[in-house]
């Protein structure tokens, strides 16, 4: 049995149902703490395996997407 640490969720998406609902929890988590879940880059950069210029350098191709501004307003914080 494995006991998970606060802040983590169990997702189960097996049904339609679920996914949608798996993807409503994201979306809202997302929009009201202001960050991504599960966004790799961020993951590799706070860890530092990736420096803010490397960072900047993964994010140039995504800046027109939201995804892309997020991590732009990562190393401008």
């Amino acid at each position: 049995m494995q006991v998970f640490d606060r802040g983590i969720a169990w997702l189960d998406t097996g049904t339609f149902e679920s996914m949608m609902q798996a993807s409503e929890y994201v979306r809202v988590i997302e929009e009201r703490q202001g960050l991504k879940i599960g966004c790799i880059e961020e993951i590799a950069w706070r860890a530092g395996w990736i420096n803010d210029d490397q960072l900047a350098v993964l994010a140039e191709p995504l800046r027109k997407s939201g995804y892309g501004t997020y991590l732009d307003r990562l190393l401008h914080r």
